[in-house]
This record gives C-alpha cells, structure tokens and sequence, in this order.
C-alpha cells in the first residue's frame, strides 16, 4: 500500500514558519496549467470551442457528441483568512486577480510583519485558483514546502506569513441565470423545476474543473450527470473512467485506484495501471463513493491535496492531472458525523454538490424520459396511451426502472402494470416468430430475458454487484462479465 504521510495542521500539511527556507519552490498539484504546452484540452478551452466526437467505451458508457459554447468563466472562489487580521476578512474573486499582502494597496490587508507589501497574487482558474509569489521574503507555503507558482483546487489551504489562506468556491456563483432555459443536458432530459435549475449549475460549471459529487437515490442517472460534466468540460477530449467503490474489497480498491507493481502482493504477476492513471487528462468518475473503506480514504486525500501518484508496492510517485467526479446515493454528512467517512475528504470531493432528485418527484419528466430511453434503446414510438399510464406510476426504482420496464414491453408487447403482472411467466406473452430457425428464435429470446432479467436485479439490488450476485445465484465474477457482454451498467 502507498505510504500516506501524516498530515499536520488539518488540510495545510504544514508550518510555513517550521519549513527550512532552502527548500527548493516546486509547482506542485496541477501546478500553472495555464503555461502548459501539452494541455491541448485547455487550450481548446481558453480559445472558446471544443468537440467531442461521439464515442461509447469499453464499459458501455455513451459520449455524446459536444459542441462547446462560448468558454464560460470559472466558478467564482471565497477566500477567507486564519491567524491574523485581514481586511476584509472575506473576498470573493470574481474575475481578475486578488494581491495578498501587508501594504495598503492590496486587495486584502493582512496585519502580520511576516507578509510582504505584495506578498502572493490569486486569480481564476479551471481547477480552482491559480497562486503566483509575488517575490515575496519568506515565501508561500503548501503542505509545507515553498511554493512559487501553483493551482489549487477548492477546500486547499496555503500559508503566508503567519496566516492560513482558505480557499472554497462561491457557491452563490452557480445560481447566475444561463440566460436560456434548456430542457435537455448532455443526454439528460427533463422540463420540472428541480432538472432545469439542475441543467443551469452543469452550464454553469463548463468552465471549471473542480470535483463535484453527484448526489441521489439509486436509479436517478448520476452516472449519466457525470459523463454531461466531463463531455461539457474543458478535458473533454481525454478518457472517461468509471470506477466503482463498491465492487471491490479493500484490499483490491486501492489497487484499481492507484495501479500496482509486479509482485507489490499475492497473485500480482505484472504491473498494471490504475484507474487514476487511465484518466489522465480527463475525468474519473468514482461510483459509490460511500462504499469506500475508510483505510482507502486517506490515499485518496493524499492526491487530491498532493496531485501525486504512487502504484502499490512502488517507491516513487509521479503527477497525474485528473478531474474527479463522485457519487453516491448515501447521506456522506451522516457519515461523517458517525465516523464512517473522512470529514476532509468529504469537503475535498463536494467542492460542487448537484443533488439529482428522484423520479417520483417530477412526474412531468416521466413522458420525455421515457421518449429518450425509448429511442437510445431502438423501440418504435410510445403510443399516447402507453405514455399516459407510465406517467400515472410511482417508479420507486427511478429511471433504472423505467428503463426496465421499457425493455419488458420491447419483450412482451404489453406494459406490466405493477409487480404482481411483471412476474408472470415470460413464455405466457412471449410471441414466437415461427418463420425463423429454432435455435436463433431461442437464442434471441435467452438475450432478451437474460438483459432484463439483470436489469430487474440491478433495480432490486441498487446497483450492488455483491447482492446481485448473491440473489442470483452467480459467480460475482461471471455476473459482471454478463452485465459487461450484454451493456448493462447503472443509471
């Protein structure tokens, strides 16, 4: 397992006053993207146009087809003050640059002789905030070593002087009216009130890449909300990894997160990377994030603070530059209050929290949902009538069971009005094509029950790969190579 250094004064890592000045400055985590020449993603960005061809990976997961808007600026960030007088003692940066130090003409005044008249210079970026030392005499600090230019996301801390410098994003930023309303988003689809304002914060967050956690019951689509955030962002381009949290022991997860070296434990007989890795340049997507062991979590944390890299069973590490999107259908807050999971890295992944409410909510979303599903899925058009009684149902398993349902009608010719009809006999309504062979028409049929039968699991289950597999009767490994053969993931 990697080494996880201890942490020391909460998220900062360290005393600006303890570290010896000779220590080298270093660019740090996602250090100055802006001057990068091999981010070609971001400079797709600045210029105000991308595109993203449409694609569907190895594990199912559809990429629409992007073409970007006008860049849109990044999220505004709060910055608030410890340890000294600062005037004001909160300042929002909208746009420009902020100048920190002890002389009058700074933006913010901090009341410390250890700061410099124009000690550190803040400004917007995709990640978060961009920091640029202003020359200053006794420099600025990240977890502990001297920094001279370097970007942080939100929920970071850096020191100068004798002050800790907090940075969140202002969330009052992602409420700003897109100035069009839109009933669609990246292959979500909905007109009430809740996908609407939804659909704004994803326009709105287009030109950031802070983490975002993706909250709701199981069957909502988060995944689907994840894969808009990346197709619409600026690392666009690069891979969409998906890693589920809770499809592994703890013992193999920070393996698939993190990668490992031949022989780092039992049965590792050649190196292989992790998931982190994969999506370098682009966006991993943490499903389940609730389901993570809490000894997993501070390796986590360790790159998100650090940006830095370390297989399992390797002695050095190396910088990945990734966006992380999470989700869970868990209460994190509660969580946290029990000790079930890290308050720091809790607040690192929520930097943007979009909660996507269930489907039982929005009835007036149930028609156009089930229009999309039914085109993605290759079903004729839903006749009025049969529209009319899927907007009269309560759909407990959200657009998991929507889906579901659609496909049981594709089989069966007929909806199932409810859980007693849904259960009868495939063969009572199942309409046999006699002109075809014997062996395809069966062949045919097994296909069909096989994806709809895995989709009732997934519906009953919550996506829970272990209780599917124990329900059903399967191999855990075999249930997942059926779901994989047959395209089958979680809303």
């Amino acid at each position: 397992m990697p080494t996880v250094e201890p942490q020391r004064n909460g998220l900062l890592g360290g005393s600006g006053n303890g570290c010896a000045a000779t220590k080298p400055p270093i660019r740090g985590l996602q250090a100055d993207l802006r001057e990068s020449d091999d981010r070609p993603a971001l400079s797709r960005y600045h210029e105000g146009r991308m595109r993203r061809a449409s694609a569907r990976a190895e594990d199912g997961t559809e990429v629409l087809d992007v073409r970007g808007p006008a860049a849109v600026a990044p999220l505004a960030a709060a910055l608030t003050f410890e340890g000294v007088n600062a005037t004001p003692s909160r300042f929002v940066l909208e746009t420009g640059t902020c100048v920190v130090g002890s002389g009058a003409a700074s933006d913010v005044v901090l009341d410390d002789p250890a700061v410099s008249r124009a000690h550190v210079e803040l400004s917007l970026a995709p990640e978060g905030i961009a920091i640029a030392d202003l020359g200053s005499r006794n420099g600025t600090f990240y977890l502990g070593q001297r920094v001279a230019k370097i970007t942080l996301t939100p929920g970071s801390r850096f020191q100068v002087g004798r002050a800790t410098v907090c940075v969140d994003t202002d969330t009052a930023s992602l409420d700003v009216p897109s100035g069009r309303q839109r009933e669609e988003y990246g292959g979500l689809v909905g007109r009430s009130p809740a996908m609407l304002r939804l659909f704004t914060i994803l326009e709105r967050l287009e030109g950031s890449l802070v983490p975002v956690l993706v909250e709701g019951e199981s069957g909502v689509g988060k995944e689907l909300v994840a894969a808009a955030v990346h197709a619409h962002s600026a690392v666009a381009s690069g891979p969409f990894v998906i890693l589920n949290c809770g499809a592994f022991s703890r013992e193999l997860l920070a393996s698939e997160l993190f990668g490992h070296k031949k022989g780092a434990f039992t049965g590792a007989n050649e190196s292989r990377r992790g998931a982190l890795e994969m999506a370098e340049g682009g966006t991993l997507f943490l499903d389940e994030l609730g389901e993570m062991p809490l000894d997993v979590q501070p390796l986590l944390l360790r790159f998100l603070e650090s940006g830095e890299l370390r297989a399992v069973g390797s002695d050095t590490s190396r910088t990945v530059r990734v966006r992380v999107v999470a989700a869970t259908n868990r209460d994190l807050e509660a969580a946290v209050t029990a000790a079930q999971f890290r308050q720091d890295l809790f607040y690192r992944l929520a930097v943007v929290r979009l909660w996507v409410p269930p489907l039982r909510e929005r009835p007036e979303d149930v028609e156009p949902t089930a229009i999309r599903l039914a085109a993605n899925l290759g079903i004729p058009p839903l006749p009025p009538h049969l529209l009319s009684r899927l907007r009269a149902r309560t759909w407990a398993g959200n657009v998991r069971e929507l889906r579901n349902v659609l496909q049981a009608y594709e089989v069966l010719g007929d909806l199932a009005e409810g859980p007693r009809e849904a259960k009868k006999p495939l063969g009572a309504a199942v309409a046999v094509d006699l002109d075809r062979p014997y062996h395809d028409a069966k062949e045919e049929l097994i296909e069909r029950f096989t994806r709809a039968y895995m989709q009732g699991m997934l519906d009953r289950t919550g996506g829970n790969q272990a209780e599917m597999a124990r329900l059903a009767g399967l191999d855990r490994t075999y249930l997942g190579r059926l779901l994989k053969q047959h395209g089958i993931s979680k809303a």
